[in-house]
Order: C-alpha cells, then structure tokens, then sequence
C-alpha cells in the first residue's frame, strides 16, 4: 500500500477544521481537489472515513482513529525534511512544545535559553494552551511535550514531576485588601474579578469556590495573558488570581499588590507531559531532561 502524504496531510486539515471548504482554504487548494484526495485515501485503506450527506461530512470511527496516525506520520516526514534542509543552518532536529501561561511566564525562558545554549541546533517550537487542551494536544500526537497542572487527564499520557507554584491575589494598590498579607479565597469573593482564559484551572478554582462559599463568582472581564490582567487590575476594574512569579514581572511597573491567598488550592504542582517516556524522541528526551534538571553535561553532537 502506498499512502500519499499530501493526503495525510489534507485529511488532517479536514478533521481538525471541521469542513472540506475551509481544509481547502487553509491549504489553498480547491474544494474538489481536497474531496477527491479524501476519497482516493478511503479506496487505498480500503475503509469509510467520512459519510457525506447534503448537511456535509462527519467523521466515523476510522477517521478519528487515523488522525493520531497520521499526525504522527507527518510530524516525522517533517523531522526528516526540517533536519535535512537545515543541516547548513545549524539546527538539527525539532521539539513541539505545549505549555500554559504559568509555565511560560515563570520558567520556560530562562530553561529554554539554557538549553538552546547548550543545544543551538535544536528547533523548539513552543505554543501556549491551557491544561486540558495540552494533554489533549500531546495524547493525540500534536505535541511532543506539554506542560500543565497536575491533575487526572486519562491514561493515553504520561505525567512527570517539574516544578511547584503558587497563586496569590493580585490587586490594586488602592484596593481595600492591599495592606492585607494574607486573603480568604471567601471574603476575595465579595469583591469583582478580572478572569484569565474561559476554562482555564484558575478560573475553574474560582468558580468551584465560590459555588463552595454559596455566592456568584462576579467575574467583571476576562482577558487572554497575565499582563492584560495585571494591566485590568491596575486600573481598578477588578482582583486577580495568579502565580506569584508571574505577578513579580509587573509590581515594579504596575500599580498593584500580591497578597497570599489563603485556599488549599494556591499550592500547585506543575507536571510534564508526554505520551510515554518510550515514545520521546533523542532531541525530545534532552530537553525533557533539561527541564527536570538531569540536563546531560555534554551538547548534542
């Protein structure tokens, strides 16, 4: 059997953007185009990916089967043309890397700029998601290493100790908590909340808390990154809930206050994320290792 990577690849383009018109965008191609690929890649494995009805195309099992598959076959096909067409380059070999916001903000740069020191022909190519969506990403093979809270993602991951947290409460200097040294997550409550990502681990605590406590959560704004947030809460339209180290970049600049907050889940634990220890690649394995601190004393040959 021979299997027609561009129809691997237009396959995955369609499972993840829902529709052949909009795979066939992304990919600059026609929509017939992208259909007759699609059915050339059923008559070779000889299998039903899609049934088509005049509401459009839903995945069956077997699609949903052959994407992990597929991307697998094509994040390999791309390690072999990225290593060989940058060997004059210098970079030799590639790592796809997913992490959440506290990671990136907290550890990721000073970890990465060590370890590109060591290994400059090494391509990390690092992408922000939140928890869930990591473990996904890394479990379906769209990453080769993810970070994100501990927590129970299923069996198709593996989880590995990286390093600890805490989130405290970020207000303004002029709030009526800013001379607090510590909070209760209940009486932060009372008070309106500048939120991070929609279904983001921090978020969630909040909502679980204040369904504990009995109140509404009186979530005001929601913003994408901890500088819209600390830039929310300086400006007096809300409090805020975020690691301690990513508050400490903006307390010299901005006009807000970290308070300790007093809740169970302010202590974090931050976990690797990978498929199986088995399945790392070599260039995978060493930055795995770096990040844990095994970092090996020699640079990659």
């Amino acid at each position: 059997m021979k299997l027609d990577p561009v129809s691997l690849r237009l396959f995955v383009a369609v499972m993840e953007e829902s529709t052949i018109a909009a795979a066939a965008a992304r990919e600059h191609l026609a929509a017939s185009a992208v259909s007759r690929r699609l059915a050339d890649l059923e008559a070779a494995l000889q299998v039903e990916l899609f049934t088509r009805s005049n509401r459009g195309t839903e995945p069956t099992p077997a699609a949903f089967a052959l994407l992990n598959l597929a991307r697998g076959v094509l994040n390999d096909l791309d390690g072999i043309a990225s290593q060989m067409r940058e060997y004059g380059t210098g970079v030799r070999g590639h790592v796809r890397v997913v992490a959440n916001i506290s990671a990136i903000t907290q550890f990721l740069p000073a970890q990465l700029q060590s370890f590109l020191a060591l290994h400059p022909r090494v391509d990390v190519r690092l992408h922000e998601q939140i928890s869930s969506a990591i473990a996904q990403s890394v479990a379906e093979n769209a990453a080769d290493v993810g970070i994100l809270n501990d927590g129970n993602y299923g069996e198709r991951i593996t989880l590995l100790p990286y390093r600890t947290d805490e989130l405290v409460l970020v207000v303004p200097t002029g709030h009526a908590l800013a001379r607090r040294r510590s909070v209760g997550i209940a009486e932060a409550l009372g008070f309106d909340f500048v939120g991070v990502h929609p279904g983001s681990a921090i978020n969630n605590q909040l909502t679980r808390a204040a369904a504990d406590a009995g109140v509404p959560l009186r979530l005001r704004i929601q913003v994408t990154s901890y500088d819209a947030l600390c830039l929310m809460v300086a400006a007096g339209l809300g409090i805020g809930v975020m690691p301690r180290g990513s508050a400490a970049l903006y307390q010299g600049t901005l006009a807000i206050r970290a308070i300790t907050l007093d809740a169970p889940w302010a202590q974090r634990r931050l976990v690797l994320c990978v498929r199986s220890e088995e399945s790392l690649s070599s260039v995978a394995r060493l930055l795995v290792d770096h990040l844990r601190g095994d970092t090996p004393a020699h640079p990659l040959p």
